[in-house]
């Protein structure tokens, strides 16, 4: 009995093995090449090493948790075109509350700072919900008035950051191989993700993203959901904001190219656009991964305008390979 016992037992752990793998095979997949690209910049630039770590994990960061936010809306079924222009927001007002004040005031500005993003994602989300534009046009649209309002908070970049909030962005921890920036970014992330995802609300985002008629039949309330998605991106991308004022040390008006890559990281990342299908630990790699294939293509002296026409190559190709998934599928 206990052999036989033994034995299901033996095959339920490999079957949860292979599960495991099916379900997240993309992600091992993302960081494989990361892992080889890493490998490729320290084989052509033999120098690459602890404090070219520490800067990656530290340049990185807004990016990575800007694709948070975006993901969270695809996998809604949305999308959300104005993230840079909240991240530009809330880090001129970050930077702009904390200047020349003491560190514990901080604490107090990034608790404002985030209430900020809830309330900017929130009107993103009702716009959408109750206009019924597309979400494209109104985030669009909305992108402009949030970067419009960066513009008159600070109209060119200054102010100042905490020096605790710099060094949570800065720097190893642990180990010299380790930058405290990724951690940091992995914890925020998962306290934050992780009991949305695992509750009805996070739930409730995957079923609308997959269909909203089906996920309205089940109870599902599709507009209220659709609300939440861009509220959680809003708090999301506010977080990205205060990253950006950390790894900087003052704040941004221009909101930059978070918005364009953030959609790109999320393709990369395995994100359906369709919505419905994902996560966020995915994007998170891609964004990495897209910053080493610059980071190679500078090494081997190739014009960095060529490292953007390679990222668009790798995007066609993963959307064309992902189109063939999804054909494959449908003709089980």
């Amino acid at each position: 009995m206990s052999t036989t016992a033994t034995l299901a037992s033996r095959g339920r752990s490999l079957v949860g093995r292979r599960d495991v793998l099916r379900r997240n095979g993309w992600t091992f997949g993302l960081l494989g090449l990361l892992a080889v690209l890493l490998l490729f910049a320290k084989i052509v630039e033999p120098s690459y090493g602890v404090l070219a770590i520490q800067g990656l994990g530290t340049s990185v960061l807004p990016l990575a948790i800007a694709a948070v936010a975006q993901a969270v809306v695809v996998i809604s079924g949305g999308i959300d075109l104005s993230i840079g222009s909240m991240m530009a927001l809330t880090s001129v007002v970050a930077a702009s509350a904390m200047y020349k004040q003491p560190d514990e005031f901080g604490i107090v500005v990034v608790i404002g700072v985030l209430a900020l993003g809830l309330a900017l994602g929130a009107v993103n989300g009702a716009l959408v919900v109750t206009t019924k534009v597309p979400d494209i046009v109104v985030t669009l649209a909305m992108s402009f008035v949030w970067a419009g309002f960066a513009l008159i908070v600070r109209p060119a970049p200054g102010g100042g950051a905490s020096s605790w909030l710099m060094d949570l962005a800065v720097g190893p921890i642990l180990v010299d191989w380790i930058p405290k920036a990724t951690v940091v970014m992995l914890i925020v992330v998962a306290v934050v993700w992780i009991p949305i995802a695992r509750s009805r609300l996070g739930l409730s985002f995957y079923a609308l993203g997959s269909n909203a008629l089906a996920a309205f039949r089940s109870g599902v309330p599709v507009g209220r959901t659709k609300w939440a998605s861009y509220v959680v991106g809003g708090l999301f991308a506010a977080l990205g904001g205060l990253a950006l004022t950390a790894s900087t040390g003052i704040g941004t008006p221009v909101p930059g190219p978070y918005t364009l890559e953030s959609v790109a990281a999320v393709v990369l990342g395995g994100v359906s656009l369709a919505g419905g299908r994902g996560g966020v630990l995915g994007p998170m790699i891609a964004v990495v991964v897209l910053q080493m294939v610059r980071t190679d293509m500078t090494f081997m002296s190739i014009d960095t305008n060529l490292a953007i026409v390679a990222q668009g190559v790798i995007l066609i190709g993963v959307v064309m390979f992902g189109s063939l998934l999804e054909i494959r599928r449908a003709s089980r």
